[in-house]
């Protein structure tokens, strides 16, 4: 009876094509955040902020937006300002990671990052652009929502964001940095936090605007974190397994900053098995969905099969 149902699972999984989804939905998405911030005076800063968030990437968080409206009985339409929200806080958390007071980092995306472009000082003024268009977007852009909703989804971006989600995981993070004696549950904070934080709210949002039940979006809170965490872990094993061409980033940043990592306390083997095992969790809250649920399914999949 299993096999038979995980037969099922393949055959399901087989007739969705990921590639042409994320194709689609990546251009979608390119072009909504082109028109979401056009250049005008003063020009340095609003294409200090064009650069990195034109600069490419998967646009994985905006699609889970738009994916998880869509199963819950929403529209495209309905979830794009949030979808081209979430990536302008996640755009403004990278260029703010790579600065020489955090990651120090002179590559993200394979391009050159924000501040060896323009300046720190233009970097960090281009981040806290972002972030703060980020929200007026979601409330003078979503049309056809309850603004109840708009305002749940206001909060639930602003919560992930700050000293209770991103912020406070960054802070953690950077403590720990040449501590070796740092804890599962230390390292479980800082990227249920810094990373997973971000990819709830993209996910839960979603569901938020196409007034899914509390059922539904509890669901979703599940999926998401599960998919945040095992993220985590394969980008913990890129780092030291990647080339900096792959990563599009310099590799090895965390054996350098002597951080404890998923791969450092479990080896590279067993973070793999644990990675799918939180992809196969997060596919078991989806089951309801049925068909529906397909591309949240695919795009779980595709997180523990990526090498960039």
């Amino acid at each position: 009876m299993v096999a038979a149902d995980n037969l099922q699972k393949t055959s399901e999984a087989a007739k969705f094509n990921l590639f042409a989804y994320l194709k689609e939905r990546q251009k979608l998405c390119e072009a909504s955040l082109d028109q979401a911030i056009p250049l005008r005076y003063p020009e340095k800063i609003y294409e200090a902020m064009r650069y990195s968030l034109l600069a490419g990437g998967k646009r994985l968080r905006p699609i889970l937006c738009l994916a998880s409206c869509e199963m819950t009985g929403g529209t495209i339409s309905m979830a794009m300002p949030t979808a081209c929200a979430v990536e302008m806080i996640h755009t403004m958390s990278l260029i703010h990671d790579d600065l020489p007071a955090m990651d120090n980092d002179d590559y993200r995306r394979g391009k050159l990052t924000n501040h060896k472009v323009y300046g720190e000082d233009v970097a960090i003024l281009a981040g806290d652009g972002l972030l703060a268009y980020a929200f007026e977007y979601v409330a003078d852009n979503t049309k056809n929502v309850p603004l109840e909703r708009v305002l749940q989804v206001v909060a639930r971006l602003g919560r992930a964001t700050g000293a209770a989600g991103l912020v406070g995981g960054q802070v953690v993070d950077l403590e720990s940095e040449g501590k070796s004696d740092t804890t599962l549950e230390t390292l479980n904070f800082i990227h249920n936090h810094k990373t997973a934080a971000l990819l709830e709210a993209s996910v839960v949002c979603g569901g938020i605007l196409s007034g899914a039940s509390c059922e539904d979006n509890l669901r979703l809170s599940r999926y998401s974190q599960n998919i945040g965490l095992a993220f985590q872990i394969i980008d913990d094993i890129l780092d030291i397994t990647a080339t900096q061409e792959q990563l599009g980033k310099t590799a090895g940043k965390d054996q350098k900053a002597q951080k404890v990592t998923y791969p450092s306390l479990w080896g590279i083997e067993e973070s793999r098995k644990k990675a799918q095992q939180l992809i196969e969790a997060a596919c078991a809250e989806l089951e309801p969905y049925g068909e529906s649920g397909l591309p949240l399914k695919a795009i779980a999949h595709f997180i523990t099969s990526r090498n960039h």
